[in-house]
């Protein structure tokens, strides 16, 4: 079998049959270090005898699970995308190299230390002889991987930072040399304002609050569906850690080891500033004034291909540079750069370094390099430690200057003072209470009264900014204790929605007051006074609140006003911003709209809000008319924990979640770690599969497996046990 697939890999291939061969041995030599056993949900346990080994047989594993979504990744952030997507991502592409050209990447990975590069060379080695032992696989761009691609993805979020900047701007830019139009401007903000919450939900309890005595940890990150998989990779080298992993990253993400265990919470910490440079044109040179100096603009040219019909055409960009970044778009007028953090050998260095360590010294230590811009992190150990990092990586400023607009980048005063310390970061350890929390919210109410203290850290250190999901958690934990995994999954899914506290009672309210002109709302009014605010796939309230509470986020995006609420503000005080007799139109609107689509306004949660999985396609085409299943859970805008909500519907009547809970674990650290994790839908890509969607009944009924974590029990649970390149 092997000979066969060499010759078809010749075939392929324009290299010398001698280098080859060479390659091709190196890698079955790799191979026979590696085994792999896929237990009884698919989950990938990768053995290997070195650090690199294990990376070899992780990234084949996740190329046999969904190769396509790994590829898409790195079309994505290699800034090819336009190839493949055509000429509307011409400019998510030349976001991507405005920060690094493949030159710059490829000389990254030269300067990187050697264990690095062996880990980068085992990543690209892994999916080529995936490749090579699957030849009916056909990549739609990326044939041949390289041990310099993970410097375009090296922080852990796939987008992380860089998609804090608009491909809109860019083009206005880079396309016409034009600030983007007001009224564009306003509607991608306003469309960002309503768009479906991003972010996680964190949880660290110390022993005093458990019924075993142990620290235990609830990961849960609100993410894409099927965007991470569920992996366990260990090696003779010290490695044995479990979690969600980034299709294509060779390091978890958000996992454990046997001694600690981290989860990344999407942080709103000002890790990224705007520099409006003044330009001065000197005879052919483009100049930005500095203080008293005038320093040249650094300029290149950057070639970005792009698919047109079944033609490969190639349009030629100008890049622009100062010291404080890359210039991404205009700000009154002037040429403006972006700065974050770019610093990809030390962020690839810090996101496998963490998942190696054995206590919060070790932990602690690693944090110090500060690359993992953009999360915060919630930890628990085996020691007994619980902890919070709020950040990361927070450049020093200037605290007279307003960081959250851009700033005169003409003035040295503005520039960036070096790093926070991560002492000087954001830092809760043990805190009394014996628990701690993050759920994309506010630092300063992490562990209530034995939070930090605003007062301590500059302004732009974080916002004081409260959520519902905050609330609820804070609710929950608070005087809690006997904490069992079990008793840990059940209030990680807690039905209770904070959000509609204010929201409907005001509304019941408001109808009480004029009834006379809505005759035909009292049954569903009735309906929502009777409502304990609690989501279920039998609730009609919670379909109604669902659809009348988005609605009033809608009608708020339209307030004329200097300072729009925040939805906690519009929610807890409605009736400063909305009239009784608006609600109640808006209310009217939500029965007429489901007795339009549905027939009749009394639908249950469950009939309306869906899971359906119907193909491998990282956008699913929804169909009413085809099988799905009902889903409990709601939005976390509302302030739901397990959060499913829907990024986008292809014009159905029904809801289709497509982000939420996605991967998601609970861990108790002891003398021997025990966890139990759900993934939404399954672990393979593959819709022929028995894992394609094995584990929604699951997931929709909160009844998560056990995880195999020790040898022994990973042999229990083994369904094939096998080596890289051995096929069915």
């Amino acid at each position: 079998m092997k000979i066969f697939y060499f010759l078809i890999f010749l075939g392929l291939c324009s290299c010398e049959t001698e280098e080859l061969a060479t390659e091709l041995a190196a890698w079955e030599a790799q191979a026979d270090n590696v085994t792999i056993i896929r237990d009884d949900f698919g989950v990938p346990h990768i053995y290997g005898k070195t650090d690199a080994d294990a990376v070899f047989g992780l990234l084949y594993a996740q190329c046999e699970d969904d190769f396509n979504r790994v590829e898409q990744n790195y079309i994505w952030a290699t800034g090819r995308l336009a190839e493949v997507d055509g000429e509307e991502a011409l400019y998510s592409d030349l976001r991507a190299k405005l920060f690094m050209t493949e030159e710059e990447a490829k000389a990254n990975y030269e300067n990187s230390p050697e264990w690095l590069k062996k880990l980068c060379n085992a990543f690209a080695d892994g999916i080529n002889y995936y490749l090579y032992t699957h030849p009916e696989v056909k990549p739609r761009l990326l044939n041949h991987f390289e041990p310099w691609m993970p410097m375009y993805f090296s922080e852990g979020s796939i987008g992380g930072d860089i998609e804090r900047i608009s491909t809109e701007k860019v083009k206005a830019f880079y396309e016409s040399g034009m600030q983007i139009q007001a009224m564009e401007a306003l509607q991608i903000k306003k469309e960002k304002e309503i768009a479906e919450p991003q972010g996680s939900n964190g949880i660290a309890i110390s022993g005093k609050l458990t019924k075993s005595g142990n620290t235990m940890l609830l990961i849960n990150p609100h993410t894409s569906f099927y965007f991470r998989g569920e992996v366990h990779v260990v090696s003779e080298e010290g490695l044995n850690a479990y979690g969600a992993v980034t299709w294509g990253q060779f390091f978890v993400y958000q996992g454990f080891n046997e001694k600690t265990g981290w989860m990344h919470t999407s942080t709103y910490t000002d890790v990224m500033d705007e520099f409006k440079e003044t330009i001065v044109k000197m005879e052919d040179s483009l100049m930005y004034r500095y203080g008293e100096e005038l320093r040249p603009v650094k300029e290149s040219k950057i070639t970005l291909r792009y698919k047109k019909g079944d033609t490969l055409l190639a349009k030629v960009f100008p890049i622009y540079r100062t010291h404080h970044g890359p210039i991404t778009h205009m700000v009154d007028g002037q040429w403006t750069a972006s700065a974050m953090m770019w610093e990809p050998v030390k962020a690839l260095e810090q996101s496998y370094i963490r998942t190696k360590q054995d206590g919060y010294v070790g932990f602690r230590r690693m944090m110090d390099i500060r690359t993992n811009s953009s999360n915060n992190t919630v930890y628990a150990d085996a020691g007994g430690n619980i902890a919070y990092f709020h950040g990361n990586f927070v450049p020093k400023r200037d605290t007279q200057f307003d960081y959250s607009q851009p700033v005169e980048g003409s003035n040295p005063k503005t520039d960036w003072q070096g790093l926070h310390t991560v002492d000087e970061n954001i830092l809760l350890l043990n805190p009394e209470n014996g628990w701690l929390q993050n759920c994309n919210s506010t630092p300063y109410t992490a562990a209530l009264e034995f939070s930090p203290k605003k007062e301590n850290y500059p302004a732009y250190m974080s916002l004081d900014r409260e959520n519902f999901r905050g609330v609820h958690a804070i609710g929950l934990l608070k005087d809690r204790s006997g904490y069992t995994l079990d008793s840990l999954i059940q209030l990680a899914h807690d039905p209770y929605l904070p959000a509609f506290e204010k929201l409907i009672p005001t509304l019941v309210t408001a109808y009480g007051k004029h009834r006379g002109a809505h005759p035909g709302l009292g049954a569903a009014i009735n309906v929502m006074r009777k409502w304990d605010f609690k989501t279920s796939k039998e609730s009609v309230a919670m379909t109604l609140a669902h659809y009348y509470g988005t609605k009033v986020l809608h009608w708020s995006r339209s307030l004329k006003m200097q300072k729009r609420p925040t939805q906690m503000e519009l929610f807890n005080h409605v009736e400063k911003y909305i009239s009784a007799e608006e609600m109640l139109s808006l209310f009217e609107s939500v029965v007429s709209g489901l007795e339009k689509d549905f027939g009749t306004w009394e639908m249950p949660w469950g009939e309306v809000n869906r899971y359906q999985r119907l193909n491998g396609a990282i956008r699913q085409p929804f169909d009413d008319a085809k099988p799905s299943i009902p889903i409990g859970f709601a939005s976390g805008r509302w302030g739901a924990l397990a959060a499913y909500g829907a990024q986008y519907t292809n014009n159905t009547k029904k809801i289709y979640g497509t982000r939420g809970n996605s991967f998601v674990a609970v861990v108790e650290f002891g003398d021997r770690v025990k966890a139990k994790s759900i993934l939404a839908g399954g672990q393979s890509g593959d819709p022929e599969s028995p894992h394609f969607d094995d584990q929604i009944e699951r997931y929709a009924n909160m009844q998560f497996k056990d995880v195999a974590y020790y040898k022994e029990d990973v042999l229990k649970k083994a369904k094939r046990t096998y080596k890289p390149g051995e096929r069915r």
